[in-house]
């Protein structure tokens, strides 16, 4: 029988006081069963990790074992003596023979998951105490600079991280573990066939360029007004959302195989003028039409049907406005405990709320809140920003770096940046004028036709910074009356693709 430490009621041990709940001898046998018998690592493995044995020698044994049987080579007590017989805290449980002991007094195979379940159990009990001990001590000082609310946003956060890996920090891991990662993530790109490694925004050239949105990854996408920036963040909230398959993971959890969950927050529109645009983009009727209910019975019909497909899309809409940067973070968290989280988008930066009084130093803690976002919930992040006036002042309106507002924060913290640009939009506003009738004026006229014909229809995505991979330009289509970004080259190659 197990001897596992328990605390009393008074909630400290009655051997030690500041003995934590634990089983070494579940850690013992576990950790012998899999040196016996290697295949029971597969079965432990989506259950328990290094970071969930107490003891510390366990959990460096575990973590060499598990980097030997993922590279299909043999963990015993022979092979990791190799790797472990200069470790200090081994010697001084006996050395090699530590190992063959484990070995020794395995557990039959039928009972691992049930002791890898009763360590991760323990580990998590090990955590809370900690985080309730942090919580009781942190809310005991009582300080003017101390507000009770962004203690319970922040202990919030933490049984947030506790509830979904089992620990409340992260600290420090191993380069082993980091590699792991990094050759998972690009196994899973190369077994689609050198497609992405990121989830897809349903736009080809632009996943080309991306690669997909990856997780923990702060993409910001900028334009001046006009330029369609809500437009694009909203097809790609409804192309990820109506692409989204669930199933199981190659780490055997269940999760978005395909698509995602997608949270949108929409400072500046309501949510029913978002699900209006979505709607005119999936249903093809002018957004316009939609607004003034000027439809013919067919257009009705099929403005419900899409309506009635988009019931099922998981695309989760938050119109607050003016929200406080930690209120997002912990809506966004509880969305992801509540229904699942692939992709969060802020509409738009700029209307988010901050605690300082200084603008350059609010939109810095704003930037550098999403980011911590999108490492804390693993997902990508695409907060839409506003452009500076000063593109309006150049005969180039491209826009660049420079030109974000408060730039030096958004861009230090920002994996991606991106710009929208639509030379069209310029250009209708360049018209000159059809009452001269001199040969001059009329080829000046003629002259902007063909400039607008050329550019109609036809949207920039401009990457001005892109940590991981290169920078350039993607073309889009843009169909104004649906607010619908696509494919350039696709919709060109349709017989009826005017973007006039």
């Amino acid at each position: 029988m197990n001897e596992i430490t328990v605390f009393n009621a008074s909630g400290t041990d009655e051997a030690s006081a500041d003995a934590m709940p634990h089983s070494i001898e579940a850690e013992q046998q576990l950790l012998g069963a899999i040196l016996t018998n290697n295949d029971i690592f597969d079965r432990v493995a989506a259950i328990i990790g290094p970071k969930h044995f107490y003891e510390p020698v366990h959990a460096r044994i575990f973590e060499t074992a598990s980097a030997r049987i993922s590279k299909n080579a043999l963990a015993s007590p022979v092979t990791l003596k190799t790797f472990l017989e200069d470790d200090e805290g081994l010697k001084e449980l006996g050395g090699p023979a530590y190992l063959a002991r484990l070995a020794g007094a395995a557990i039959s195979a039928f009972a691992a998951r049930d002791y890898a379940q009763m360590i991760y159990d323990l580990a998590v009990r090990r955590e809370l105490i900690r985080l309730g001990q942090d919580i009781s001590g942190r809310a005991a000082k009582v300080e003017v600079a101390s507000d009770p609310k962004e203690q319970i946003v922040a202990a919030e956060q933490a049984l947030y991280q506790l509830a979904e890996q089992g620990t409340s920090e992260g600290g420090f891991q191993s380069f082993l573990k980091a590699v792991t990662d990094a050759v998972n993530v690009a196994n899973a790109a190369y077994q689609r066939e050198g497609g992405l490694a990121g989830v897809s925004t349903g736009l080809i050239d632009m996943d080309k360029m991306l690669g997909g949105l990856h997780k923990s990854d702060l993409l910001i996408l900028a334009g001046r007004p006009s330029m369609g920036k809500t437009s694009l963040a909203t097809n790609i909230a409804f192309n990820v959302a109506k692409a989204y398959r669930k199933g199981k993971l190659p780490d055997g959890s269940e999760g978005a195989v395909d698509g995602g969950v997608v949270g949108f927050f929409s400072l500046e529109m309501s949510a029913e003028q978002l699900a209006g645009r979505i709607l005119a983009e999936a249903s093809e009727i002018s957004s316009h039409k939609i607004r003034q209910g000027d439809m013919d019975e067919g257009e009705f019909r099929r403005f419900v049907d899409a309506a009635k497909q988009l019931e099922a899309c998981p695309l989760f809409i938050d119109d607050t406005a003016a929200i406080p940067i930690a209120q997002l973070a912990a809506r966004a968290r509880r969305l992801k405990r509540t229904h699942g989280l692939d992709l969060l988008i802020v509409d738009y930066l700029q209307l988010v709320r901050g605690m300082s009084d200084n603008r350059v130093q609010e939109i810095g803690e704003i930037s550098m809140g999403l980011k911590a976002i999108a490492k804390e919930l693993n997902i990508p992040v695409i907060a839409l920003s506003q452009l500076s006036r000063q593109v309006e002042s150049r005969d180039d309106k491209r826009p660049q770096l420079s030109d974000l507002r408060e730039s030096g924060s958004i861009e230090q913290d920002a994996d991606v940046v991106m710009f929208v640009f639509r030379e069209e939009y310029y250009i209708e506003r360049d018209k000159p004028s059809e009452t001269d009738s001199s040969m001059e004026g009329q080829q000046k006229y003629n002259d902007w036709a063909e400039r607008l014909k050329a550019a109609g229809g036809i949207a920039e995505v401009i990457i001005g910074k892109q940590r991981h991979g290169p920078i350039g330009t993607v073309k889009l289509s843009f169909e104004a009356q649906y607010t619908r970004f696509g494919n350039l080259e696709q919709q060109r190659a349709a017989p009826d693709g005017d973007f006039g």
